[in-house]
């Protein structure tokens, strides 16, 4: 029984050390990636962009679906621009459907705005008899992979910019006919109805590869291979409203919070050792263990913090709190019956664990509700407070039971 308690405090000294090493700034880097607190819109600033759907021609399409597929593909097109946590969400404007995104700390809005706003069809054109453009039917939907690169040999082209496209074994088919008919004629590739190239063809292509030059730079061929890739929008979009959030806003935000989770938490420290005296130290040497992995989980997932989140984890705080209250109460009582100390302890914390247990599911329930039937904000709120349940369980039944277990030995020594 002792060498398994040893053993347990050894596992929470080193558990405590670790959590202690990656919130302290400029730890070790542990994963080889990059952990810190990340922030969202609200505290570190950024842009809010709001869409309108242009819902007219969809064809089988509903609007739901169009609206939706909207999302996902706005969505794919932030993360690569390399956004930490965007949120990008359906919306409605009046009686009309758009999507809203935002972007934290975002540096190049315009960059940003070009990006989500493209519509990306991208269609092969070839002259007809009388040298008029006639849709290939060959479409971005045919190409399997767009990849930018460099090609120095190309004539006539400074940036040396080139996008390689690999068209699927339908688009492979076509693009055989195409050049076959066209040897010695243009095809002509536009993006959104504009020309992005122009090559005469040379022989026939049956290996289902392309490419694209011409491009400004290789920024340009980069962007406009990733918009191939992730394929059109299933409906054309126009920005209705563009929102900056000053950093100043945040970092105003982030000083409040911080004193208020502060002061909050020297009241509860004081409340619980003047109370619970000796019990009192041993709750809140828990509730700073509890702190140190909360923050080093923020950082390790990584979770997005926002004005939401931080009151999140607060009030994950007073569910700890909470928990040691049960539990040292029923110790009390516990106390007044004729048993050893040691016995109360193990009874205090197996009594009083079925309502322990059971307030926090009851929380855990309304943070998964929370999560999945919400967006934005209100999602952070419900990430920060079921970590901290998770969190507060651990601390309350491990960390605060072995820390009295020491504490009523040094007692009766």
């Amino acid at each position: 029984m002792m060498r398994n308690h040893f053993i347990v405090i050894v596992l929470i000294v080193l558990l405590t050390a670790f959590a202690a090493s990656v919130v302290w700034p400029g730890g070790p880097d542990y994963f080889k990636r990059e952990t810190k607190i990340h922030l969202g819109l609200d505290l570190q600033g950024g842009v809010q962009l709001l869409y309108k759907i242009d819902t007219a021609g969809l064809g089988n399409k509903t609007v739901v679906q169009a609206q939706t597929e909207t999302k996902d593909l706005i969505e794919r097109r932030v993360n690569d621009l390399g956004v930490s946590e965007p949120v990008v969400q359906a919306t409605r404007i009046g009686s009309e459907y758009g999507v809203l995104v935002e972007l934290p700390g975002i540096k190049d809005i315009e960059q940003a705005k070009s990006l989500i706003g493209k519509t990306a069809q991208l269609k092969f054109y070839e002259l007809s008899g009388d040298n008029q453009l006639s849709d290939t039917g060959l479409t971005g939907s045919d190409v399997k992979q767009a990849q930018a690169g460099a090609d120095s040999q190309q004539a006539g082209f400074s940036s040396g910019a080139v996008i390689y496209l690999e068209f699927s074994s339908d688009g492979a088919k076509k693009f055989s006919e195409i050049t076959k008919r066209n040897i010695g004629k243009p095809i002509i590739t536009m993006l959104d109805d504009q020309v992005i190239n122009q090559a005469t063809v040379q022989t026939q292509i049956s290996d289902g590869k392309a490419q694209i030059e011409g491009l400004k730079s290789i920024k340009e061929a980069k962007d406009t291979a990733q918009l191939i890739n992730e394929g059109a929008l299933p409906a054309p979009i126009t920005l209705v409203s563009e929102n900056e959030v000053g950093a100043t806003l945040g970092n105003e935000a982030i000083e409040k919070s911080l004193m208020a989770g502060l002061i909050g938490l020297f009241l509860v420290a004081a409340f619980m050792i003047v109370y619970y005296r000796w019990l009192g130290v041993a709750a809140v040497a828990a509730l700073t263990i509890y702190t140190l992995i909360v923050v080093s989980l923020f950082k390790l997932i990584p979770v997005t913090l926002t004005l939401a989140g931080i009151a999140g984890f607060i009030f994950s705080i007073g569910a700890a709190v909470d928990a040691n209250i049960l539990i040292f109460e029923r110790f009390k009582e516990e106390k007044k019956k004729d048993i050893p100390i040691t016995q109360a302890l193990e009874n205090g914390f197996t009594r009083s664990w079925p309502s322990i247990r059971d307030s926090n599911i009851a929380s855990l329930i309304t943070s998964g509700i929370l999560f999945y039937m919400s967006t934005g904000l209100i999602k952070g709120f419900a990430v920060t407070l079921a970590i901290g349940i998770f969190v507060s369980l651990f601390t309350s039944i491990i960390v605060t039971r072995n820390i009295l277990r020491i504490f009523i030995k040094n007692k009766q020594t």
